[in-house]
């Protein structure tokens, strides 16, 4: 798989990481950007050697939304039709990331706004630097706080009360903040972001991936069902991985006393 040109790529031991580049616009996002990283995340989804992908950031900040240069001007003389091309395709990033049949986590290592407090959302997984601040900052910049998904996840993460608050005023919360009200799942110190991160993303790269992907694909799903509905999606989601090698190994591993050995 050829390596985006606009941010960095890694590939290791089942794990993908990538890093957004540009630390001095603190990893604002361009056009460029939003393509590559919808096609990569697309891609990933049939590249066998990945079962995890961590996205991170740069220098200080995670990500400080779109880059007022490259998008924010440009759009201004942008039709209709042009504007809703833009909001499209950055729709279309969020859909593939919660469309991917495997974990992401962000490694949250600083300022996170607009765009980029919408990847975090997104993923499945968020950790956090202690300095690693965010805000929904769309309304600060003459926009609706409905953007890339967050009007649909956030309530869903941190309640309606909590989201709405956030989303109308589009002002930061500390990293302590968002850990209390479940929108990161945990924060460390800045020196352990990168090994606590590792630790999590090694132990999903070792887990049951086809058990995995149905945690995921049953969570998106179940947000629509009725609770009967969910009930038989679940079952049937469960006889399906009941029928798979990776429940025969962990049950070998039990009686065997030892770690289990996902395929």
């Amino acid at each position: 798989m050829n390596n985006p040109k606009s941010f960095l790529y890694e590939q290791h031991d089942g794990i993908a990481t990538i890093t957004l580049n540009r630390p001095e616009r603190l990893n604002a996002i361009t056009s460029e950007v939003y393509r590559e990283l919808t096609d990569l995340i697309a891609r990933l989804r049939d590249e066998k050697e990945v079962r995890v992908v961590v996205i991170t950031g740069a220098g200080r900040a995670f990500c400080s939304g779109g880059d007022v240069r490259d998008i924010i001007g440009e759009l201004q003389g942008r039709d209709a039709a042009g504007l809703l091309e833009f909001t499209r395709l950055t729709c279309e990033l969020i859909h593939n990331m919660r469309a991917l049949p495997k974990p992401i986590i962000t490694s949250i290592n600083g300022t996170t706004a607009g765009a980029g407090a919408c990847i975090a959302l997104a993923s499945d997984i968020r950790i956090a630097a202690e300095e690693a601040k965010i805000a929904f900052v769309f309304v600060k910049v003459g926009l609706a706080g409905t953007d890339m998904g967050a009007t649909y996840l956030l309530p869903r993460i941190v309640g309606l009360s909590k989201a709405t608050e956030l989303l109308m005023t589009g002002d930061f919360i500390s990293a302590a903040e968002a850990e209390r009200i479940g929108l990161y799942n945990r924060v460390v110190p800045r020196d352990q972001l990168e090994t606590v991160t590792s630790e999590c993303a090694e132990k999903l790269a070792h887990g049951p991936a086809l058990g995995l992907a149905k945690t995921k694909e049953m969570l998106n799903r179940e947000m629509h069902m009725s609770f009967e509905s969910a009930l038989e999606a679940e079952a049937v989601a469960q006889a399906l991985c009941m029928q798979t090698p990776d429940f025969k190994e962990a049950h070998a591993a039990f009686l065997e006393k030892r770690p289990a050995k996902f395929k």
